[in-house]
């Protein structure tokens, strides 16, 4: 990349006070990063308009030049195809002609006269500047495909050569490029590296905020972009505040696990935010010092009260408030003369009711002093190693390997309801509301190291720095799951998410991207994310893709293979010795292959055998079980005997992911109660949840190069 001719391209630019770059200054950069362009000349004159097409050789395309007209097409300014000089002279012509009419303040240059590039398939290679992410590649086919399917994929910029390469193949066409029906395919080596041109291109210089490539003929021989567009923006938002990785572990590793905690608006009267505060800290166990801070009280539930928390004697890690957002700044200010490292802002009414200024204030506040906020308008959080309720809300208390956050309260609340009924063992549950200062990535940077915690999920609306979350998930996602549930995918979701918060839900496309290229498991709603957090830990993680299906009932099994195709998970072509080895259990009117059918007339001993082959036989890296409810096996005869071939072989140290579902009456739920009491996810009612938690395993080991 020769950097010294793109800078001095945008200089003037910038000098100019222009936003754009003009098509010969845009040659210029594209010549800089070795991105092929087809042969052309700028033109003041019909006659050198022809001169400089007899020259390039014919057919020609021309192009009104103007940093005032950006999109030339509507503006009348494109004429293709040209094969002889009297037409150049006359589209040059109508081409000005068009563009006054057009535009009549416009500036115009001249007439770009341009060698007429055929053949190959039409894609857009591009650049853009998230809100959320920053700097994004862009790739897509051109034309319709773009236009109308919205048929294009993204990656954090600078995107690698790997990260090009599936970029190109996970778009919906892809298949189009690498030739059908005699084609040619476009060579993908050329594409991947304009790819990797233009994101290392916006990463070196983020004054462009955006570059078009389209369109980009691709083929055989290689790639050539035929148009391109670069925007500029030299006045770009100040970067989101963001502490080093060092000063966020101090921050939270204090406010996660404080050894003492202030309640500011401590109540003693019933049915206060303040008192149901204060006694969820002492009747959930908490053993750390508990300071009520109230201006009238000498004491609130036996603990002695302080009118300031600058009047405590002690240090004081943590306040939680629970007064009227209007006082806030005021209490945070005595917060920071105290050295408290993090506030719980639990009162609503800042931002998410419009109140931004109120919320910028205690913002200012906190960053004078380095308090870091939590909130506002949350219900608090739990840490359960530290036996801490420092939340309103409903105490919890069943410990676990799994943290959950959310930046809706409701999904809060859902999320303990969940965490109860499952007893699902749990060592945080954190709200972020409006996300004023800390959120998901200071979060992951934490749970990163808590050896309590061993996966992560998140419900979220946006993203407050998406860049600093991918880089954390990226970190993060390669030692522990991180699930996340990104509420506002649709137009209509995207909509409700801004009424509520106020937050920028973004393109869900780029949300989609992104979470993969960070290792994120994608959930799709609150209930696959609750059964994400609760099924990826007590799963094993499978050593290879062979998955096996073992149904007692062959309808199940039809459904079960459906789910695997949607969850990307492989079943294994049974090898014929292991076919054959099935068969020795299965009655003949039963199927080898997979799935294997063992039919539902089968005593516990068929049930036994078969999944005790697959066990054991190493091809087999995952089991699908599928229970059809029969008085010749009963629910509970089911599940007892899973159970203990499964514990069995986990004692001679084969640890396989192993699923279950169970169709049949009301037994079959206390049947898979009873698995998942032994780490074996099962669901009754559903062929699809078992297969989508282990496909969830699947899609997260594959992403930490595990398998």
């Amino acid at each position: 990349m020769n950097k010294t001719a793109i800078a001095e391209v945008l200089a003037a630019v910038k000098a100019q006070g222009r936003t754009s770059l003009t098509a010969p200054e845009a040659r210029t950069v594209c010549e800089a990063c070795s991105i092929a362009v087809p042969k052309e000349g700028l033109a003041t004159s019909a006659k050198q308009a022809a001169m400089i097409a007899d020259e390039i050789g014919y057919p020609v395309v021309m192009k009104i030049v103007s940093p005032e007209i950006l999109h030339k097409t509507e503006a009348g300014g494109v004429i293709a195809n040209l094969t002889k000089a009297a037409e150049v002279r006359a589209a040059y012509k109508t081409i000005i002609g068009n563009a006054k009419s057009f535009a009549p303040d416009a500036h115009i240059l001249g007439v770009q006269v341009q060698q007429m590039i055929g053949g190959g398939h039409e894609v857009i290679v591009g650049a853009l500047t998230d809100p959320s992410f920053g700097k994004l590649a862009a790739f897509g086919m051109g034309g319709v495909l773009v236009e109308v399917l919205n048929d294009v994929s993204f990656r954090l910029a600078p995107a690698g050569r790997e990260e090009a390469l599936s970029m190109i193949n996970e778009i919906r066409a892809a298949e189009i490029l690498r030739g059908v029906r005699g084609a040619a395919a476009a060579n993908q080596d050329a594409l991947a590296s304009m790819i990797c041109s233009v994101s290392q291109l916006v990463h070196e210089f983020p004054e462009i905020s955006e570059i078009d490539l389209n369109p980009v003929f691709a083929g055989p021989q290689g790639a050539v972009a035929a148009d391109v567009r670069i925007i500029v923006n030299f006045n770009p938002p100040a970067a989101p505040f963001r502490p080093s990785q060092d000063e966020i572990l101090k921050a939270m590793n204090r406010i996660m696990r404080p050894d003492s905690i202030a309640v500011i608006g401590a109540s003693a009267e019933d049915g206060k935010i303040g008192n149901s505060v204060m006694r969820n800290l002492i009747d959930g166990g908490y053993q750390g010092e508990i300071y009520p801070i109230h201006p009238r009280l000498d004491e609130v539930l036996g603990k002695k009260a302080f009118r300031s928390v600058k009047d405590i004697a002690g240090s004081v890690d943590v306040a939680v408030f629970a007064i009227p957002a209007r006082a806030v700044a005021a209490a945070l200010a005595e917060c920071g003369e105290k050295g408290v490292a993090g506030a719980v802002l639990i009162p609503s009414g800042f931002a998410e009711t419009g109140n931004q200024d109120l919320q910028d204030e205690v913002v200012k506040v906190a960053r004078q002093y380095n308090i870091r906020l939590m909130g506002p308008n949350i219900y608090g959080f739990y840490y359960t190693p530290k036996n801490l309720c420092a939340t309103f809300c409903t105490p919890y208390d069943v410990k676990g390997k799994v943290a959950l956050s959310s930046q809706s309260g409701g999904v809060g609340m859902a999320i303990v309801g969940f965490s109860r009924s499952t007893r699902m063992g749990v060592s945080a549950i954190v709200g972020l509301g409006n996300k004023s200062d800390i959120d998901e990535d200071d979060l992951l940077t934490f749970f990163e190291q808590d050896d309590h915690t061993q996966a992560i999920a998140m419900h979220f609306e946006d993203l407050k720095d998406g860049r600093a979350f991918a880089e954390a998930a990226m970190r993060v996602s390669r030692r522990k799951p991180v699930i996340a549930l990104k509420a506002g995918r649709t137009a209509m979701g995207a909509r409700a998410a801004r009424s509520h918060t106020a937050a920028l839900a973004g393109d869900d496309r780029v949300y989609e991207d992104v979470l993969r290229q960070s290792g994120v498991v994608r959930a799709r709603s609150l209930n696959d994310m609750l059964q994400f957090a609760r099924c990826l830990p007590m799963m094993p993680t499978p050593r290879g893709e062979n998955v096996v299906i073992i149904t007692g009932a062959g309808g199940s099994g039809v459904l079960l293979a459906d789910a695997c195709t949607d969850w990307h998970l492989q079943l294994m072509a049974m090898p014929p010795d292991l076919d054959e080895a099935f068969k020795k259990f299965i009655p003949p009117f039963g199927a080898s292959g997979n799935p294997v059918d063992i039919t539902g007339g089968e005593p516990p001993t068929t049930y036994r055998n078969t999944i005790a082959l697959g066990l054991e036989d190493e091809r087999i890296h995952a089991l699908i079980l599928g229970y059809w409810h029969t008085i010749i096996t009963p629910p509970m005869v089911f599940a007892n005997l899973v159970a203990e071939v499964v514990e069995e072989y986990r004692a001679k140290g084969v640890n396989k992911p192993v699923v279950a579902s169970l169709v049949g009456d009301v037994a079959v739920e206390e049947a898979s109660r009873h698995l998942f009491d032994h780490n074996i996810p099962a669901y009754a009612y559903t062929t699809e949840l078992p297969v989508a938690v282990l496909g969830a395993k699947y899609q997260w080991a594959r992403r930490a190069g595990l398998i």
